[in-house]
């Protein structure tokens, strides 16, 4: 019996001036998400099945776990991960936009060979500029 020995999940917030249904489309679409953050053929659709072009990664397969416009998106990626965007409507149109990165397991290690521990530290980091930087300038222009 394999010991699961869990990491904190990842998990950025960021307050986005534009309102929920711009977020939405930016979030919840194959389009939108190909501009902030990798080319993919999304489909928004629970239980769809689909693939993040991650480069030099290679293919990852992700399927649609949880589907609740505008409020929340979540999916499956790879064999370990879960991803879940979640938009919350605030005064002025503007809306907060989590993002929580889960399945983080210190026995585990990526397709790659690479520790989980070591992943999750790479990935926090590129969350934060992902969410904090390339987002906003897509959803705010």
């Amino acid at each position: 019996m394999q010991t699961h020995e869990s990491l904190p999940e990842i998990r950025k917030v960021v307050v986005l001036n534009a309102p929920i249904e711009k977020v939405w489309d930016a979030v919840a679409t194959s389009e939108g998400i190909a501009v902030w953050w990798m080319p993919n053929n999304f489909e928004p659709v629970l239980g769809q099945e689909f693939t993040l072009y991650t480069g030099e990664y290679g293919n990852s397969p992700c399927r649609v776990t949880e589907f609740d416009p505008p409020n929340r998106l979540g999916f499956d990626w790879d064999k370990d991960w879960h991803l879940a965007f979640e938009l919350k409507e605030l005064e002025d149109g503007k809306t907060e936009f989590t993002l929580i990165h889960s399945g983080w397991d210190a026995k585990k290690d990526t397709e790659f060979g690479q520790p989980h521990s070591v992943i999750r530290e790479i990935m926090d980091g590129g969350w934060e500029k992902i969410v904090k930087k390339s987002l906003p300038e897509y959803v705010e222009s």
